[in-house]
Formats: structure tokens, C-alpha cells, sequence
């Protein structure tokens, strides 16, 4: 088990991305805060993790709030005796022009994709450094490096989230504290379907049209992605920080 006595927060977890992270590094030996708006569907990945025989607490977590930030934090240290990793997985999907993106839009998309990662790992410093050190994994995008037509706001949230690992890696070697992140191309999510639906297609009509931009000809499945972030937040990867790991079926190769 490569995350054995090890605990960790993983944000945005009752779905998705975010649930396939949960639950392997559950199976990989980790307890899991799985930190979610989404109760009850925190709620049924904790059962998951638990019916499987890992361990697991619910923690309902706006990574916009800083003191949300510490509360998940502070509940894996209570809960698990310390804390060992961080993946920032929750986002705001918030697309358009920017002349169609208002104020409001900016602040959340910003306060949610870039300011909740550098608040999560703030709040989790003080448990990693007490743990002689960790693993921090954020969850970037192929959006974060190339430009696609009216995505403003979510493209320019999400290049940030590389600058601020490359800026993390950089402050927290001294305290043994690692941070990656991974960018994963286009993934069956409910977020990926639901950006079906709203331009107009069925699922099998946006699987096929979003898998052709892929090398491999076909979307990743959220365990593809998960795969990864265990990689990075294990000891199998303690000689890699500042790293970006892009994870899209070689959508970006050209």
C-alpha cells in the first residue's frame, strides 16, 4: 500500500475526480477527509470508503472560507492523528467572454480555483511540518496552457493554479513539503456532461466529438486521473516538486 498510515484532505471528493482520488488512495491504505459542499454526496463516498474497509470522515468545506479550509484540515488531525496530504481538487466552472463574465464570476472562480488552493495548503502547514513534511497535489487543467474560445475566466483561474505550485514547491522545500500538480485533458465527469448538455449534444454525441481531440481517441476516466495523484502524493515521487503532470490522452501533443 503506497499511502499506508498516511492520512489526507481531498477537496471537491463526493464526485468525479475528486471521489476516484478518495476512494484508491482509501484503498491504498490512506485515511480520507473527503472535504465537499456536496454532504450528501460526501456522505456516500465516506460509506464507500468505510463498506470497503478504509477509513473515512465527512467534511463539509467551502475552500473559499478559510476557516472551512482549517476546519478539514484540523478534522484530519483529530480524526487521523496528523495529516500527510493535501489534493486540491474542487473548482468553479465558469466559462465565457470577458465581456460576458461579470465581477461576481471573477471573484468566485478566482476565490474558489486559485485563492482555496493556496488557503488549504496554509491551513494544512502546520499538521505537515508536525508530520516532518508531505505531499501537496493540485488539480490544474490542459485549460491551464492553452487557450480555448470563451473560457476566460476558468483558463486564467487555472494557469494560475501551475505559477502558485511552482511558487509553493519553491517556499516549502525548506519544510519537506512537495507540490505538484496534475492536468488532466477532458474527463467523464458530471462536469464534463453537464457542458454536454448545455451545448445542445447527447453524452455519446460530446464523448465521441470531446474524444476525437485526443490522441487516444476517446475522453480519460476519473481513475486515470486519480492514478496520477497518487503517484505524485506517494514516496514513489519524493524527488519531484514543482511539477506538472498533464494527464489528457495526448490532446495538447501539438
Amino acid at each position: 500500500m503506497r499511502l499506508k498510515n498516511k492520512s489526507a484532505v481531498v477537496t471537491g471528493a463526493s464526485s468525479g475526480i475528486g471521489r476516484a482520488i478518495a476512494e484508491l488512495f482509501a484503498r491504498e491504505g490512506a485515511a480520507v477527509v473527503v472535504a465537499d459542499l456536496n454532504e450528501a454526496g460526501g456522505q456516500e463516498v465516506v460509506a464507500a470508503i468505510r463498506s470497503a474497509g478504509g477509513r473515512a470522515e465527512f467534511v463539509r468545506c467551502d475552500v473559499a472560507n478559510e476557516a472551512e479550509c482549517r476546519a478539514a484540515c484540523d478534522a484530519a488531525v483529530r480524526a487521523f492523528g496528523g495529516l500527510n496530504v493535501v489534493v486540491n481538487n474542487a473548482a468553479a466552472f465558469i466559462y465565457g467572454s470577458v465581456e460576458e463574465t461579470t465581477y461576481d464570476q471573477w471573484q468566485k472562480v478566482w476565490n474558489v480555483n486559485v485563492v482555496g488552493q493556496a488557503q488549504m495548503v496554509k491551513s494544512a502547514l502546520p499538521a505537515l511540518r508536525k508530520a516532518g513534511g508531505g505531499a501537496v497535489v493540485n488539480i490544474a487543467s490542459q485549460s491551464s496552457f492553452i487557450a480555448q474560445a470563451n473560457y476566460v475566466p476558468y483558463n486564467s483561474s487555472k494557469a494560475g493554479i501551475l505559477q502558485l505550485t511552482r511558487c509553493l514547491a519553491l517556499d516549502l522545500a525548506k519544510d519537506n513539503v512537495r507540490v505538484n500538480a496534475v492536468s488532466p485533458g477532458t474527463i467523464k465527469t458530471p462536469a464534463v456532461d453537464h457542458c454536454i448538455h448545455v451545448q445542445g449534444m447527447t453524452l455519446e454525441e460530446g464523448y465521441k466529438r470531446f474524444g476525437e481531440d485526443a490522441v487516444l481517441k476517446r475522453l480519460g476516466e476519473p481513475i486515470e486521473i486519480a492514478n496520477a495523484v497518487l503517484f505524485l502524493a506517494s514516496d514513489e515521487a519524493s524527488y519531484i516538486t514543482g511539477a506538472n503532470l498533464v494527464v489528457d490522452g495526448g490532446a495538447t501533443i501539438d
